[in-house]
């Protein structure tokens, strides 16, 4: 029984029937939420081809559950994207034939598909029907927590679908999209994956320690000890003709809490095109970094959906570190400059050893037993 004058002041957070979009407003408990009300909370309108994307409130009601929207339009990038989605289709091996070890997927998803296999292979399986409808382009998935909606984003990162999470906590999910940069679901599954990376692994241990285990293939740029006060914006602008030299790549400049810069890409049909096409840019990246004293190194480098390094093509940033703290730390340990001793000048060639003298010790008055005594001798003699 509540308290008379009071009233719960948390939002409400149950799910509307308009637009299965939870209740913002504050508890209003007893009563049922105003569905005639439009819902608050945020959405996404995208063109025709689900690359570009726009946030929005959703604006649904009990009165009008669809409300209409203008949808965006295609932009140049969206037709350029689409015109490579036709040639890479054009260009694409026949499943049948297709039978060598590649694995499409990244080490982070299959991971968790070894820790989840049962769990992982279900959404998997969505997934696959979701990519193989070409009607379909929006998938929404049920809450769930945050290490789960990790691996669905790992997940659509290896599918080339775009993935945003929406909603707060605990109704916060998971929402799917196909972009131009799809072109269709991976031919193997992780289960098959997974047993090509047991074999590998397998075949490295028996033919030895010189057998090199095939790594993540570099995906992206990483500048370190970047200059200080340095803004995204300022970066990008100054790259732009440099990253324009590879047209179908697009990158994504991030820092890290390390305050290292990371130009991550993406729009590669495969792992391999775009290594090499990082791999072209780098010499033009690092001459204008360089020119323009934006960062001391600028390195090769794998980072996986949330921005983890997970390999880089040298430790540069502790053999090259610089920066306020390195030059501090030069300054403290450089010793100080002690001017040496001026020569004693010579006065002869032989040089006479002499004793210190003693300190004479002051000579302690006398104390006077009697100071009477003391006092009448000195009025006699004065």
């Amino acid at each position: 029984m509540g308290v008379r004058g009071s009233h719960c002041s948390q939002p409400c957070l149950k799910v509307r029937k308009s637009c299965d979009h939870v209740d913002t407003d504050q508890c209003h408990a007893p009563s049922a939420c105003n569905e005639d009300k439009p819902c608050q909370a945020k959405t996404f309108v995208t063109c025709e081809c689900q690359h570009r994307k726009q946030e929005v409130r959703c604006q649904a009601s009990k009165s009008n559950p669809w409300p209409e929207r203008a949808p965006l339009k295609c932009d140049d990038e969206c037709l350029r994207l689409q015109r490579n989605a036709k040639l890479a289709a054009a260009l694409n091996i026949d499943p049948a034939t297709h039978t060598d070890d590649h694995v499409p997927y990244s080490e982070t998803t299959l991971k968790f598909f070894r820790d989840n296999a049962k769990w992982a292979q279900t959404y998997e399986r969505e997934f696959r029907v979701f990519a193989s409808d070409p009607l379909e382009k929006r998938l929404r998935f049920k809450p769930m927590k945050t290490h789960l909606r990790a691996f669905l984003h790992s997940l659509a990162e290896d599918f080339g679908l775009d993935s945003e999470s929406q909603d707060p906590e605990p109704h916060r999910h998971v929402a799917i999209f196909k972009t131009p940069r799809f072109v269709s679901a991976p031919t193997k599954t992780l289960g098959q994956c997974v047993k090509i990376r047991a074999a590998e692994s397998q075949a490295q241990q028996a033919a030895g320690p010189n057998i090199i285990v095939p790594t993540e293939p570099f995906n992206a740029l990483i500048l370190s000890s970047p200059q200080f006060g340095l803004t995204i914006e300022e970066l990008e602008s100054s790259l732009k003709a440099d990253l324009a030299t590879q047209p179908s790549i697009s990158f994504t400049t991030s820092f890290l809490p390390s305050d290292e810069i990371v130009l991550r890409g993406t729009g590669a049909w495969t792992p391999q095109a775009l290594e090499a096409s990082v791999t072209a840019l780098k010499p033009l990246v690092a001459q204008t970094v360089s020119r323009l004293g934006f960062a001391k190194v600028v390195a090769l480098c794998h980072v996986d959906t949330s921005l983890n390094v997970l390999r880089r093509e040298a430790d540069h940033a502790t053999k090259n570190a610089g920066g306020w703290n390195t030059v501090a730390g030069r300054s403290a340990a450089r010793p100080a400059t002690v001017a040496p001793p001026a020569p004693a000048p010579a006065r002869g060639k032989f040089v006479a050893l002499l004793k210190p003298k003693k300190k004479k010790q002051a000579e302690e008055d006398p104390v006077e037993d009697d100071w009477e005594a003391a006092a009448e001798r000195l009025e006699v003699e004065e």
